[in-house]
């Protein structure tokens, strides 16, 4: 049987650009430990253009290939991608609308799901239409005095928010206020990272995620994980990826009741069935003192860094990551 040609997409236009080439090396090393797949990686710059490590430039074309700008170069049938892309255009749903269109089978969630969940707002209102819990917000579409005037008064109301930028991840764009006169300042700063802003009561809870994934026919919620922060922060971009970041990465939380564990991998698995999302997602939770549960927000395609909490997860979960991926793959072309 000749290998698959798959083809392992990073980089991307976002803030995340970086931690999706750390995520791509993650990939690269789990489909070495196969011989089913002969594996090209490509980066995608902010610009739009797609080259190999070492700089050549190149296109996907709508025949499912990658022609490259030196004719001397063959081109090279894709039979598979993964777009291992964090943000803008991998985990928008943009560049899945792309394979969609020249039929060509991917890994991850559909572009809708991945629009959906990518948009803080969007997303927010699927929770509740679900009946999954979720914090408390509003949300603001243009910056101007009313804008203002109504965070100014959520914030009376709540003590303290999050001002958040709509469609961004990994905390980018997204910003706690505990002092009010700061509010107008902060609602600028969102309002340059997207067209739409949310803004939440901070809740002062417990972190907890779980891996959700599709393998051998089941979706499956692992056992929540923990993110500890050190006191008074959150788990901000630089909290995550920095070196000298003094959060911690619990992969099963400590002290948590069997029954809270299996209402909060309820409330995972209700997501990821009804957002339609497929193949994976990390779903972040809130734990308040008084055991309530609230979705945070869902990552389409989180991340596979060394520190990143789903690969370990799910290997707590007594699953091999490259086994899992073979599933996967698997389900969509014919690896036999």
């Amino acid at each position: 049987m000749p290998k698959i040609n798959l083809l392992l997409l990073c980089g991307g236009g976002s803030a995340e650009h970086d931690i999706s080439l750390m995520s791509a090396r993650f990939f690269e090393s789990s489909l070495a430990k196969s011989d089913k797949f002969s594996i090209l990686k490509l980066v995608l710059d902010q610009h739009g253009h797609y080259h190999t490590e070492d700089g050549k430039l190149c296109d996907l074309t709508n025949r499912r290939e990658i022609r490259f700008e030196d004719d001397s170069t063959p081109t090279w049938p894709v039979d598979y991608v993964i777009p291992c892309i964090h943000g803008f255009p991998g985990e928008t749903g943009d560049i899945q609308s792309y394979f969609n269109l020249i039929q060509l089978p991917y890994f991850g969630c559909e572009s809708e799901a991945s629009s959906n969940c990518f948009n803080k707002i969007t997303a927010k209102m699927w929770f509740s239409a679900l009946g999954v819990p979720n914090t408390p917000y509003i949300f603001l579409h243009q910056l101007d005095d009313d804008a203002i005037k109504q965070t100014e008064a959520a914030f009376d109301n709540w003590g303290s928010v999050f001002v958040k930028a709509a469609s961004q991840g990994s905390s980018v764009g997204c910003y706690k206020v505990d002092v009010k006169a700061n509010i107008a300042e902060v609602l600028k700063d969102a309002f340059s990272y997207a067209p739409y802003v949310v803004v939440e009561q901070t809740i002062h809870a417990r972190e907890l995620e779980v891996a959700v994934y599709q393998y051998q026919g089941e979706v499956i919620a692992t056992l929540p994980g923990e993110i500890i922060c050190d006191s008074n922060t959150f788990y901000s971009f630089d909290e995550k990826y920095a070196k000298n970041s003094k959060a911690r990465t619990d992969v099963v939380a400590n002290n948590l009741s069997p029954e809270i564990s299996q209402r909060i991998r309820d409330y995972a698995v209700k997501a990821f069935k009804g957002m339609k999302l497929r193949h994976l997602s990390r779903i972040d939770f809130f734990l308040t003192e008084d055991n309530e549960i609230l979705l945070n927000e869902i990552n389409t395609f989180p991340g596979l860094t060394p520190i990143s909490m789903f690969p370990k997860m799910l290997q707590n979960h007594g699953h091999d990551f490259t086994e899992y991926l073979i599933d996967v793959i698997g389900q969509q072309v014919d690896l036999t």
